[in-house]
């Protein structure tokens, strides 16, 4: 019988984590009417806050993650003395139990651990983590995600819209995808999204993968279909969470697949596992998300993945990050990298935490319109602590 022996002899174990807020500024970016929607606002600055997480153990490894939000952290605050002591590589063990723990929660809180205990493991193996996941690619089809529309000179009409979609196809993007209007009333605007949708199609939908992405602007089922059969005349690949409903209504998005030719693209909203699996189930939607961050780290997003492959269906994961890439790597069921968010005017909304080559920029993309996937081990990417610890604004430690 063969048995594992740990690499240094005896197992690891976890001596302390460290959480440390930061905060970062986005030039000529503000939001719009109701706050919610980033959009380009020039001469203003915008501040964001986020986490960087450092998990220390006795093998002298670090285990790290920069991400994460204000609920998130208060939810690791409740479990991260459960860990100190505890070996990081038993990654399932830990998923499970606290998982179990935060069943009066949305979960949150285990994404950005878990990403940190995988990071952890492909430094104490020396491997990347697609290569403890299993290898399928090592190069990104990546999309242009834009920000939100604007009334300030930047995305302020379709034909805007149709102009930066075919900047993205020039720069060597083979999909794009629209934020379109929001604010308060987001129904006023139904007609400048149907025109939209109409004037990118018509600029380059012969060429790029088209996707709109109302993020549950919409206030009813029929500003949903009228945008919906706008996309269908246009040949849009998906059609992503129109709803007010905040995207988790199994029934409602499955009356809207019943309505429309465009695929639904849904789960983004939908937290657990088994929920997740429920809106397969019941065929409320074509396409579905994950993201490390919010579905319970890299282990979570593989389960969603292994579950999308069993129903035969796709998963699109949400948003950038090393950790996206890494899941993504080792993913067959998936067409796209999420570049987001990007304007014509103002950079990409990532923090500037990263040293070394790895870049969200508009402009880091190869002629084939892929993105790398990081080789180093873990994550594969090294943290600027430097700028994290120059602007910190608070912190925890569990020891």
């Amino acid at each position: 019988m063969w048995l594992a022996v740990p690499r240094f002899g005896v197992p690891p174990q976890i001596t302390e984590i460290e959480s440390v807020e930061f905060s970062y500024e986005l030039s000529d970016v503000g939001t719009d009417g109701n706050g919610f929607n980033l959009v380009y606002e020039p001469g203003s600055t915008t501040t964001r806050k986020l986490f960087a997480l450092s998990i220390e153990t006795d093998a002298g490894i670090t285990g790290e993650y920069v991400g994460g939000n204000s609920p998130a952290a208060a939810q690791i605050n409740t479990f991260a003395d459960y860990l100190v002591g505890e070996n990081p590589l038993e990654r399932e063990r830990h998923w499970s139990e606290i998982k179990r723990g935060l069943r009066k929660y949305d979960r949150m809180g285990i994404g950005p651990v878990d990403i940190a205990l995988w990071d952890f493991a492909g430094k104490y193996y020396d491997a990347p983590i697609h290569e403890l996941l299993g290898t399928y690619t090592t190069r990104l089809p990546a999309y242009a995600s834009t920000y939100h529309a604007d009334d300030n000179g930047g995305l302020d009409s379709p034909e805007a819209y149709a102009d930066f979609a075919e900047e993205c196809l020039e720069l060597g993007y083979p999909g794009f995808k629209i934020h379109g209007w929001g604010g308060s009333d987001a129904a006023r605007d139904i007609d400048r999204e149907v025109e939209t949708v109409r004037a990118v199609g018509e600029r380059v939908g012969d060429e790029m993968d088209l996707m709109i992405d109302p993020a549950c602007e919409y206030q009813t089922y029929g500003d949903a279909l009228k945008v919906g059969r706008a996309c269908d005349e246009q040949d849009f690949f998906w059609y992503e969470d129109p709803y007010r409903d905040g995207g988790i209504s199994q029934h409602a998005h499955r009356k809207l697949r019943e309505s429309l030719e465009t695929p639904i693209l849904q789960t983004e909203h939908v937290r657990g596992l088994e929920p997740f699996t429920d809106f397969i189930a019941t065929d409320a939607t074509d396409f579905v998300r994950a993201d490390p961050e919010y579905d319970g780290g890299i282990t979570g997003a593989i389960k969603r993945a292994r579950i999308a492959e069993g129903f035969g269906l796709d998963v699109e994961f949400h948003a950038p990050g090393p950790a996206q890439r890494q899941c993504l790597a080792a993913i067959r069921n998936a067409n796209y990298y999420e570049r987001a968010l990007v304007h014509p005017d103002c950079a990409n909304t990532q923090p500037p935490v990263y040293r070394g080559e790895y870049s969200e920029a508009l402009e880091s993309i190869d002629d084939d319109g892929t993105v790398p996937v990081p080789d180093g081990p873990g994550l594969g990417v090294e943290y600027d602590w430097e700028f994290i610890e120059e602007n910190a604004i608070g912190r925890r430690v569990y020891n």
